[in-house]
């Protein structure tokens, strides 16, 4: 029960680590909670409403009453499972905008721009894709990125729609240029998910040196201001020669550290934990993407809603078992889009994924047969949340409260991206599927009825992040330096999405994998060369929205 390094979560960045660590010949412990990720709920793609949820695979946490959401207790899936998350997540692959990490690094976060950290993402990924610029792109990574085969008339249109609305297209949004319409990524390979336990985890455990352990952490071992090793709460103890290494997600990670008497000391003390370390950040800065499912009625059997019935799941399923092909191969978020909500706006403020089918999350489909969605809202909220400890028993939920809506700005924000939506909708290549929108509903235009629509239908994208967010060694706040040395503890590590000191521009579980590639070579003592290529941003992005807008700004 002893190694080199001792990694606690088998996510997407602890899975990362490990590998690497591992690669260089150092000895892994990892210790995960969760069980085996084998069976067709968590492999096959098009199932993947079905394990959020699962007890066996989700830790199933919730919020406290959302005070601007109507009061609503709200879902905090988080993977308790080999993988974490990236076992019981949509499968979508999104870096973020390369301004998202030059912001980082502005922030405090040194050595994170994005120069710095897209070498990580080449070195992550093996890029199956069918256009793009290669010198963005990955092709001998863990990570196998591939796109869905789009034959479905539904997705191109929307895609059309988009470039005819004004926003133009892009070739490959995890490239040189985010901004536009395109065709979605996902983490698939051969027609299976592409899970961080697929990539990077089981080829580690066959070696030797790296080995898994059962158990849930009750708190990380501090002796003399030194991480030496990690307890479990059936009294265990797991050692580490080296380093400990603490990649448990944005809600655990807080909680394990504040366990450890590592957090605001105030609140520790409240709970009869002796402080380590009073870092106010731990917990703090909470941040998600809240979204809508902005539904529509088909005026056309185009959708993919047949195969929702019992005898279409059936089927899909049955040619998915044998052949790994057809729908259940796909998560069906194929196309995308980003677009910037308004003139002023420097880069992409606002997602779109796409779905030839009107569903809800947990695969419940409204009546009334044939239809399609977007999911969308603002990417960039100004609200904050925290996590914070109930108690000081390690087998007792943490108090999770995003605060989702609670700046004005969220509210203008929202509603505007629901109004370019229905304007993308109502362009030519989509306007001639639709037949009446059935969520917010044809009958929802003022600001008043779009607000209670958002507070009654909006839903969390589950991207929590940031609870113990990387700064510079003399910022109070900061609970990790750019090393991703935790502050105020020798000898102890954090690697995962909890260190983000601004959520990116898309999903989580790309940066997650980043980071824990980035923080591997940080332990190691090694670093890859930056990469300065430039990002495309919309030259006149100052004084217009799109760029139809520009180019007609540009004629006059």
């Amino acid at each position: 029960m002893e190694a080199d390094y001792v990694v606690i979560g088998a996510g997407s960045a602890g899975c990362a680590v490990t590998y690497r660590l591992v690669e260089a010949g150092k000895s892994v412990l990892v210790i995960e909670h969760g069980g085996s990720d084998w069976g067709p709920f968590i492999n096959m793609p098009a199932a993947l409403s079905y394990p959020m949820g699962m007890k066996r695979y989700d830790w199933g946490y919730v919020t406290e009453p959302e005070p601007h959401m109507n009061n609503r207790v709200m879902a905090c899936p988080r993977g308790k499972v080999v993988g974490g998350s990236s076992s019981i997540n949509g499968m979508i692959y999104v870096r973020g905008h390369a301004k998202d990490f030059d912001t980082w690094a502005e922030m405090g976060a040194d050595g994170w721009s994005y120069a710095d950290v897209l070498p990580y993402f080449k070195r992550a990924e093996t890029w199956h894709g069918d256009a793009g610029d290669p010198a963005y792109r990955g092709s001998s990574g863990p990570v196998h990125i591939t796109r869905g085969a789009r034959k479905n008339p539904l997705y191109q249109a929307f895609i059309e729609a988009g470039a005819e609305a004004g926003y133009g297209k892009t070739d490959d949004y995890n490239g040189h240029r985010q901004e536009g319409f395109g065709a979605f990524e996902m983490t698939v390979w051969k027609g299976k998910r592409w899970s961080a336990a697929s990539a990077y985890l089981k080829p580690a455990l066959k070696k030797p040196n790296c080995d898994m352990v059962r158990g849930m952490v009750e708190k990380i071992e501090i002796e003399e201001g030194r991480a030496t090793g990690v307890r479990l709460t059936d009294g265990r103890l797991i050692r580490a020669r080296a380093e400990v290494v603490l990649c448990a997600g944005a809600i655990n990670s807080p909680k394990i550290l504040m366990l450890s008497g590592i957090g605001p000391a105030k609140h520790l003390t409240d709970k009869d934990i002796p402080v380590v370390a009073d870092r106010p950040g731990v917990g703090q800065n909470l941040q998600d993407h809240l979204e809508m499912y902005i539904q529509y009625s088909a005026s056309k059997p185009v959708s993919i809603a047949p195969y929702w019935s019992l005898w279409g799941k059936a089927l899909v399923g049955a040619q998915w078992l044998f052949t790994k092909t057809g729908l259940g191969a796909t998560n069906n978020f194929e196309s995308c889009g980003f677009i910037r909500s308004k003139a002023g706006v420097q880069y992409p403020d606002i997602q779109y994924h796409f779905l030839p089918i009107a569903v809800r999350y947990d695969g419940k489909t409204p009546p009334g047969g044939h239809g399609f969605q977007a999911h969308t809202g603002p990417m960039r909220s100004p609200s904050r949340g925290e996590v914070t400890l109930r108690s000081k028993d390690a087998t007792e939920a943490p108090r999770i409260q995003f605060n989702y809506m609670s700046h004005e700005q969220d509210w203008q924000d929202f509603r505007r991206a629901i109004r370019l939506t229905r304007e993308i909708f109502a362009t030519g290549p989509m306007s001639e599927f639709v037949d009446h929108e059935i969520q917010p509903g044809d009958d929802a235009q003022t600001d008043e009825a779009l607000d209670a629509a958002i507070r009654e239908h909006a839903e969390s994208a589950y991207h929590p992040c940031g609870t113990a967010r990387m700064g510079r060694r003399d910022d109070p706040m900061a609970v990790v330096d750019p090393d991703t040395r935790v502050i105020g503890v020798e000898g102890l590590r954090l690697a995962d999405s909890s260190i983000f000191p601004l959520i990116p521009n898309g999903n989580l579980n790309a940066p997650s994998i980043m980071v824990g590639e980035k923080a591997a070579d940080a332990i190691l003592d090694r670093k890859l060369p930056a990469e300065n290529l430039e990002p495309w941003i919309a030259p006149q992005w100052e004084t217009a929205q799109r760029e139809s807008e520009a180019e007609t700004l540009a004629a006059e």
